[in-house]
């Protein structure tokens, strides 16, 4: 798995990949012996892009404002894998942009992901995207973000296997192309994350067979072949469907509703009597979005909301559209002999 060669003429490599939103879990509490199972999709407009160069010494570069978690957490990911692999050069990162953390754009994955696919580019080191996500800790509870670095669309995984075995990917169909998403962005509030999210889910009532079960009734057997057949209507319904109970059960960690955010809360409200649309939120918030059947849709429904005061000054609405692909590798080398 690692390369015993030196490293090659390679002076940089750059990584682009879009963010996801995860959708819903099928069956939170095992009650087939498989827990979680992840529906998600692999959006634009959102994407963690990030260059590997080679340096005199350690240098991390950050786009202006933001965090310092977010240089703090590709410090500790160089560091596993300079351990891993026995590779400890001086090397330069720089990240020109990546998604909020904690606001359900799945950024901790894309983050280790496209340091580790760099990294990995750099030193000739065959490792696959599973395998830099298990030595970067990701991919605990879904694999949708490990499957959209790799493939993008409308994705459903198995749920994490017996011994920490990460989820099996088992659907992929690419997203209609003219469908939106009209995305709710609170930058005002974090969702739940680390030590608080898991003691969250370990306090949580038992999920019921029964539901859990008309909820992979709905995937299989509605919401996919939708997708397949860019027939919207019932993808909204199953969706907003699954979204309702699935963020019903997650309540009592969330503030008691099923939207992390009381603002995002209300936009979604007033467009779901009003408008076709697939409506919910991603993972535990606060970011929330509503599927559109087109961008004139979405448009409309964006002035409309905005119009009739249902949008809070501190949110920001964003229409993006899915995307079929995963992530991008470019690389840079020397010319020989240099």
């Amino acid at each position: 798995m690692i390369s015993d060669t030196h490293p090659s003429q390679l002076v940089s490599a750059r990584v682009d990949a879009p963010a996801r939103l995860h959708l819903g879990f099928l069956d939170p509490d095992a009650s087939l012996g498989r827990r979680f199972a992840s529906l998600g999709l692999v959006i634009d407009g959102m994407n963690t892009e990030l260059a590997l160069t080679e340096s005199e010494h350690d240098e991390i570069v950050l786009p202006a404002g933001m965090s310092g978690e977010v240089g703090e957490r590709l410090s500790r990911y160089l560091a596993v894998l300079r351990r891993q692999t026995g590779f400890a050069e001086a090397l330069r990162v720089t990240l020109y942009r990546a998604p909020a953390a904690h606001a359900g754009f799945g950024s901790g994955t894309q983050l280790a992901l496209v340091v580790g696919r760099a990294f990995a580019c750099r030193y000739g080191v065959a490792l696959s995207s599973r395998e830099l996500a298990a030595m970067l800790g990701r991919g605990e509870r879904s694999g949708i973000g490990i499957a959209a670095f790799e493939r993008g669309g409308l994705l459903l995984d198995g749920g994490p296997g017996p011994g920490g075995k990460l989820a099996p990917l088992l659907a992929q169909a690419d997203f209609p192309k003219a469908w939106r998403i009209l995305l709710v962005l609170d930058d005002s509030t974090d969702g739940l994350h680390g030590s608080a999210e898991r003691l969250a889910i370990d306090g949580l009532q038992p999920f019921p067979r029964a539901m859990a079960a008309d909820l992979c009734h709905h995937v299989l057997m509605r919401l996919l072949p939708a997708v397949a057949e860019g027939d919207f209507e019932p993808f909204a319904n199953s969706l907003s469907l699954v979204q309702r109970h699935i963020g019903e059960y997650f309540a009592s960690a969330q503030g008691g509703g099923m939207y992390t955010s009381p603002a995002v809360a209300r936009v979604l409200e007033w467009i779901r009597p009003r408008y076709r649309a697939g409506i919910g939120q991603s993972s535990w918030g606060p970011t929330g979005f509503a599927v559109l059947p087109s961008v004139a849709v979405a448009a409309e429904v964006m002035a409309a909301a905005c119009a009739a005061g249902a949008v809070a000054p501190s949110l920001r609405l964003l229409v993006v559209g899915g995307c079929n692909r995963g992530a991008l590798l470019s690389a840079d080398t020397r010319p020989a002999g240099q």
